[in-house]
């Protein structure tokens, strides 16, 4: 045993164990998620066989805090709230408040004090990011209207739970001194303030700048250092100098880097970093788990993965069908809702840390969290089955087809307007991320991605929808969407744009319907204008 290196032996087992039960977990068609806290508890000290060393598992654990408090920052959308905020801020809101009273209640009654009790509460009341995002991709849900508010939601949560991290250590030192506790909450929310003020007023300069002038010199090594150097050394910073917590560092060095030109890099160049430290995360907080709980406990157990699993469905159920939505939309956000994750990992940490969380909490949130993820997938989908056959049902009602356009260019742009303003069922793909946003700022169906790939024409619809347009000046590429399309539903009918004659035999032995030349339509409008039974010069 190598035990003058503890530190490469920790992050060998786990990494090593985390691979081996997470790639079973996702045979199982499971979230690697069980996995990865399944092999935390393998090298935990509650189970037999090597056991990896928990302080340093728990520096690990900070780094991964860091990373996934990092990406969150850049994956953070103001706009993508503000589209769904109607529903989203008093939903989300109301979900945490009756989820955390819940999950109090259950404490107390469990015999935990109100501190413990509240904390346990918070943890039930936050769904995990990765559990809910996965949940959506792979049914094709998450460019939806229902998508859209799931996520909405999330960012809501997310909010949330970054307050909560610099609230809780206030609180939980000077609980007991209502005057000291006022004092030190102004105190941090002075220093709070500061921190966000000087990341957004030098921050938002200089990332950007320094940012490009790293991409200028061309390494992609030295991009991905300074993307997680900022990462990382803000969120160090910010605890040094401000006394703030990691997380909140992390989180506003991620939402400053969104700002640049260059944040889709950042967060795709950073992203193999992020996940290997994520996964340490989640060995890490495995590490933390009593099976025995199991045992001695089962009743509890049953009851935290009831206020989880029921108490948070039918609670986000019915305040979205207040808010006078679709009983299938309403499944399908609750269903994405019910469970737990990261977020209440974080703040079990952090309680430990502080000393203010009952012996059993930690446990039964780990428990909760594990049975919660592995039911989602059933229940999920469930719900998506019944919001895909209300969605069918609907354009069956209409009697109007459904299409598909590819692009947003001046004829794509042109061409859905007027089936728009037809009522003509549509769904655009387009890759610019501004033109899907003014898509959906104007309440239509949009799609972000690649329309060549399978997971972007099954996100719009194309295994059911009758018609396929492709707007888009690029035969070759048109060439590779159709063969996905046909692949997909072989009976659409298929209408491509082609630049020269040998562009529609192309795209017709691809498999398109019609094939329309630019020049060639000039050519019959302007024959119909002349010829007998076309339209007069004097008439156009």
């Amino acid at each position: 045993m190598l035990h003058h290196a503890p530190l490469l032996m920790t992050i060998a087992v786990g990494l090593v164990m985390a691979f081996a039960l997470g790639f079973g977990a996702q045979k199982l068609n499971l979230s690697p998620i069980v996995g990865y806290l399944a092999a935390g508890i393998v090298v935990g000290p509650y189970t037999a066989g090597y056991v990896a060393d928990g302080e340093i598992a728990a520096q690990l654990a900070e780094i991964g805090v860091i990373l996934l408090m990092f990406g969150v920052g850049l994956h953070f959308s103001i706009k993508d709230l503000l589209a769904v905020r109607r529903v989203a801020l008093p939903g989300a809101i109301s979900q945490m408040l009756f989820a955390t009273a819940l999950g109090t209640g259950l404490g107390l009654i469990l015999g935990w004090n109100v501190g413990s009790s509240l904390l346990f509460g918070l943890a039930l009341s936050v769904a995990s990011t990765v559990v809910l995002l996965r949940a959506l991709e792979e049914r094709q849900l998450l460019d939806t209207r229902g998508g859209h508010i799931a996520v909405g939601w999330l960012i809501v949560e997310d909010l949330a739970m970054v307050i909560a991290l610099v609230a809780v250590p206030v609180i939980a030192a000077d609980a007991s001194d209502p005057g000291k506790l006022g004092q030190e909450l102004l105190w941090t929310l002075a220093r709070v303030s500061a921190f966000v003020a000087l990341m957004i007023i030098v921050g938002r300069r200089v990332v950007p700048w320094l940012l490009a002038k790293v991409a200028a010199t061309g390494s992609r090594e030295l991009f991905t250092l300074g993307v997680l150097a900022l990462g990382i050394g803000v969120a160090v910073g910010a605890a040094y100098l401000f006394d703030v917590s990691f997380a909140l560092g992390a989180f506003f060095a991620g939402m400053i880097l969104k700002e640049s030109e260059l944040a889709h890099r950042a967060a795709d160049d950073s992203l193999p970093m992020r996940d290997a430290f994520a996964v340490l995360f989640f060995v890490s907080v495995g590490m933390l788990f009593d099976w025995h709980i199991l045992l001695e406990r089962p009743l509890a157990v049953v009851a935290t993965v009831l206020v989880i699993v029921v108490g948070k469905f039918w609670v986000a159920y019915g305040l979205v069908r207040l808010l006078r939505y679709s009983r299938s939309m309403s499944l399908v956000i609750a269903a994405a809702l019910a469970q737990i994750g990261e977020f209440s990992f974080i703040l079990m940490t952090m309680g430990e840390e502080l000393h203010i969380l009952d012996s059993d909490a930690q446990s039964l949130v780990l428990a909760g969290a594990i049975i919660s993820i592995v039911l989602n997938p059933a229940l999920f989908a469930w719900a998506s089955r019944a919001y895909r056959a209300s969605q069918e049902s609907d354009a069956g009602e209409s009697g109007v087809a459904s299409v598909v356009v590819v692009g947003y260019g001046r004829v794509g742009a042109r061409v859905s307007r007027a089936l728009w303003d037809s009522d003509v069922d549509i769904t655009v793909i387009e890759d610019d991320e501004t033109r899907v946003q003014a898509i959906r700022d104007e309440g239509h169906d949009a799609v972000l991605g690649n329309a060549v790939r399978k997971s972007a024409q099954r996100a719009a619809g194309v295994e059911s929808a009758e018609a396929l347009i492709i707007a888009i000046p690029d035969p070759l590429n048109a060439g590779a969407i159709i063969d996905t399309a046909k692949a997909l539903n072989p009976s659409i009918v298929i209408l491509a744009r082609g630049i020269r004659d040998a562009d529609v035999t192309y795209l017709k032995e691809r498999g398109a319907d019609r094939v329309i030349v630019g020049v060639h339509e000039v050519a019959d409008i302007m024959i119909d204008a002349v010829t007998p039974g076309g339209e007069s010069l004097t008439q156009q």
